[in-house]
């Protein structure tokens, strides 16, 4: 009789779909942060939020408040 090897606990089975959900939700943040920061010239954004990661939280700060129109497109 062998003894019982899987020391895992239960909730250890959704710990990598949940790792794989935050890094697409950080990555999506992202991707739109760094866009929008480098087409307003805004390079200490852009190199913050590629260097940071902080779950989408910094893109989404940019974004909300921080983000401003360097560039307006003529109407």
């Amino acid at each position: 009789m062998s003894p019982n090897v899987n020391f895992s606990p239960a909730w250890f089975g959704l710990l990598i779909p949940v790792i794989m959900l935050i890094a697409l939700w950080d990555g999506v943040w992202k991707a739109i942060g760094m866009w929008k920061s480098a087409r307003n010239n805004q390079l200490a954004w852009f190199v913050c939020i590629a260097i940071f990661n902080t779950v989408g939280i910094l893109p989404i700060i940019y974004l909300l408040w921080c983000q401003t129109d360097r560039n307006p497109r003529p109407a």
